[in-house]
C-alpha cells in the first residue's frame, strides 16, 4: 500500500502512529459487527487514531463471504449513524473489482495478506484531499501502476507480505 503509494495519505498516517491494528480470529458476522461498533466508540474517544484497519486472519476467506460480511458492516455503519462521520474500505487476498477477470493487475490495488475492515474517518480523508491536486485521478493511477508493473510482479508483492 505504501511502498506502491496506493494511498498518498497513508505513509503519513503510519509515521504520525494514527493508524490503529486490530487483530480477530475466530470471528463470525457477528463478533465483527461488535469489533466495528467498538472501534466506532474507540475513534470517538480517541481523535489522534485516524483511522482502524480490523484484520481477520483466520476467518471470511472466501471472497463472496467476505462481501457480504462488507455489505453487512455497511448498512450496520448506517444504521448507527456513523455515515458522514466513518467510510469504511476493504480488502481481501481475493479481491476483485466488478466485472474484472481474477487475473487483472489492477485488483491488487485492494488485495492485501489477510481480510480486512479499514476504517477511515472523513475528517481525515477531506482534510487530507485539500490541496491535493486531482484527487479522483488516485484510482486510475493505481490501476496504471499496477498495469504497467505486470500480474506477476503484483503477485511476488503480496507474496512477499507474507514473510
Amino acid at each position: 500500500m505504501i511502498g506502491c503509494n496506493f494511498c498518498p495519505f497513508a505513509a503519513k498516517a503510519l509515521n504520525k502512529g494514527s493508524v490503529r491494528f486490530v487483530v480477530r480470529s475466530n470471528t463470525d458476522l457477528k463478533i465483527c459487527l461488535e469489533t466495528l461498533s467498538e472501534e466506532f466508540q474507540y475513534l470517538n474517544e480517541n481523535a489522534s487514531v485516524e483511522t482502524t484497519l480490523i484484520i481477520l486472519p483466520a476467518d471470511f476467506e472466501g471472497f463472496a463471504e467476505y462481501l457480504d460480511m462488507i455489505n453487512k458492516a455497511e448498512l450496520f455503519l448506517a444504521k448507527e449513524n456513523y455515515e458522514g462521520v466513518y467510510q469504511l474500505a476493504s480488502f481481501h487476498p481475493q479481491y476483485r473489482f466488478a466485472g474484472a477477470p481474477d487475473n487483472d493487475p489492477a485488483n491488487y490495488t485492494n488485495r492485501s495478506p489477510y481480510p480486512m475492515l479499514h476504517i477511515l474517518r472523513e475528517d481525515s480523508i477531506t482534510n487530507a484531499l485539500e490541496g491535493f491536486a486531482h484527487p479522483e485521478n488516485i484510482p486510475n493511477t493505481n490501476i496504471d501502476f499496477a498495469g504497467k508493473k505486470g500480474l506477476k510482479y503484483m503477485e511476488l508483492l503480496l507474496a512477499a507480505c507474507m514473510r
